[in-house]
């Protein structure tokens, strides 16, 4: 078959222009054709003017208009030593440069002084490769001193995910006041809150005597809402700079106020308003944690898994010490507690008042102060700085009625006002200082038709029937203003509206649940058990949507939504 024939045929050498440059660094090397020499010190490299000036807007400003190099055959460049002009010609005719720590900061002065651009970002890039946690507060000045802006962003973004590293470094303590202020207000500081105090209690002791009035306005960098009750009021409000300042222990007084209260609306300074209403920063990150149960509707799993979103896979987190049959999770202050429960082995079974926590920080298991009571097949939430403990079974096999909460302010337990009507496998919440308890079953395995609904400041129940609760087995979580009530041998969903006291019914999930779990992550419900698969909704659309799949089908387990600091 004939070619059709091409009317133009536009052909472009690659090789071309290297092959130029290499022919003019052969000239200039022999002195053919050159017309200029620049000249550092005693050193004189000779050069073609028409090949600098197509390199660099200086010397294309230094030979194109009236300046006096125009005419000069000599040009002296001063402040730039020998090698280094060797090296930036060198790169000028062949496009490289060797660069290493004794020459860097000279060629990219050398750099920026002659404009040339992407030789200095080469600079910078060997500078980025040299970064640590020890080097990157220095880096920082660095940056700023040269105007080099790729180099400050990621020594900043180091030093912003590595600050517990940099937080020990003796270069943090060299930071001005502005300086350090500027990191502790930032978002994206990977750190946790009592680490944010810690740093700038250390900043202050390096320099007392000139620092120490600068203690207050440090302190409002802290973002009280989120440091442990235990470390704020034992650690905190005992340090002798926080005593040292009448606005500190002003701040300290209004968070234990509002602890007591149990109510987040009573907060009338609104300087502390402001400053308990600020948001998490950037890096503390929501994680689903998938805890215990019965696996593969065999035996008790000790597993607890921890969802990784980047990448849609399990990881396995420390496991429980020991196996517990029905056993609560519930999470406060970004710790797993595992409550109860009933142990098992080939001779006997115990019910137990044993309390198991776990951080991701830490991922270590470690025995706590156990409930009063043992119990299991028992229902917990946390609400402020309490854990509270509902009914249960008791050491007797019983369905029981009483309460308890652990107070972790002061480690310890306390029996609360026991519910109205003892009932197993309920649904609670909580939300506008109440718990709510939905339906579940009596003594006699009926479904219970009511809403029991504890008053936390009052120490107090009340209870009424209606006709539309019916579940057994269903968890709750909340969301907004509203209940939902997910599942429970049905795949009925519906919502309690605090406010409006009524409910709405939702879509339906995917399929049929029961001994499931379910809480909020990122203000969608995600729903775990009766099966391998997982499923969330989002109540802005009403919709479900799947998630993907356990390593294995898990029954009566725990679905706990940790907060931790996450490094990018």
């Amino acid at each position: 078959m004939a070619l059709q024939p091409v009317e133009m045929y536009h052909y472009k050498d690659t090789e071309q222009p290297c092959s130029v440059l290499l022919q003019l660094n052969r000239l200039r090397q022999e002195c053919i054709f050159t017309d200029v020499w620049l000249c550092s010190d005693n050193t004189e490299i000779p050069c073609h003017r028409n090949v600098l000036v197509c390199s660099s807007p200086y010397f294309r400003a230094m030979f194109c208009n009236n300046f006096m190099e125009k005419q000069q055959s000599k040009v002296v460049l001063k402040n730039i030593k020998p090698s280094i002009l060797s090296i930036i010609i060198d790169y000028v005719y062949t496009g490289t440069a060797s660069i290493h720590m004794d020459n860097v900061l000279p060629l990219m002065q050398a750099a920026a002084m002659l404009q040339y651009g992407r030789l200095f970002e080469g600079c910078s890039s060997f500078l980025q490769m040299q970064l640590s946690p020890d080097n990157c507060l220095s880096m920082i000045r660095l940056s700023e001193i040269m105007n080099c802006r790729s180099l400050h962003v990621k020594a900043k973004e180091m030093a912003m995910n590595s600050f517990s590293d940099v937080s020990a470094s003796e270069e943090l303590c060299e930071l001005s006041l502005p300086e350090l202020m500027g990191y502790l207000e930032d978002n994206s500081l990977c750190a946790e809150e009592e680490q944010v105090f810690e740093t700038l209690v250390a900043w202050i002791h390096h320099d007392p005597r000139s620092r120490r009035g600068t203690i207050s306005d440090l302190f409002k960098k802290v973002r009280l809402r989120y440091i442990h009750p235990t470390y704020l009021f034992q650690f905190i409000a005992n340090d002798p700079l926080i005593q040292s300042s009448t606005l500190c222990t002003e701040l300290i007084e209004s968070v234990r106020r509002l602890m007591f209260s149990v109510s987040t609306k009573c907060i009338n300074n609104t300087e502390f308003r402001n400053l308990w209403v600020v948001q998490r920063r950037y890096t503390c990150q929501d994680r689903l944690v998938v805890m215990g149960g019965r696996k593969n509707n065999e035996q008790t799993s000790r597993e607890a898994l921890v969802f990784e979103e980047k990448t849609q896979t399990w990881q396995k987190l420390a496991t429980l010490p020991i196996r517990l049959y029905k056993a609560a999770y519930v999470a406060l202050h970004s710790v797993l507690y595992v409550i109860g429960g009933l142990t098992t082995n080939a001779k006997y079974s115990q019910v137990t008042s044993t309390v198991y926590t776990l951080s991701l920080k830490s991922n270590q298991w470690r025995l706590t102060e156990p409930m009063l009571e043992p119990r299991f097949a028992h229902r917990t939430l946390s609400y402020l700085h309490f854990i509270f403990v509902l009914g249960g079974l008791g050491p007797d096999r019983r369905v029981t009625a009483s309460v308890e909460r652990f107070n972790s302010m002061f480690n310890q337990w306390e029996s609360m006002a026991p519910m109205p009507e003892a009932v197993l496998h309920p649904a609670v919440a909580a939300a506008n200082q109440r718990i709510y308890m939905f339906g579940g079953e009596d003594t006699m395995h009926n479904p219970a038709r009511l809403i029991q609904v504890y008053h936390i400041a009052r120490n107090m129940w009340s209870k009424m029937e209606n006709r539309t609760v019916k579940n057994v087995s269903a968890p709750a979580a909340v969301i907004d203003d509203k209940i939902y009530i997910i599942g429970g041998y049905t795949r009925r969903m519906i919502a309690y509206d605090t406010k409006s006291n009524r409910f709405l019914k939702c879509a339906n999930l995917k399929e049929r649940r029961m001994h499931h779990s379910a809480t909020v992550l990122n203000n969608h419900l995600y729903v775990t058990g009766d099966s391998d698969a997982f499923e969330s909704y989002d109540p802005k659309t009403d919709s479900w949507t799947s998630k993907g799949s356990l390593p294995h089908n898990l029954f009566d387990h725990g679905s706990i939504t940790l907060t931790s600091v996450q490094q990018t």
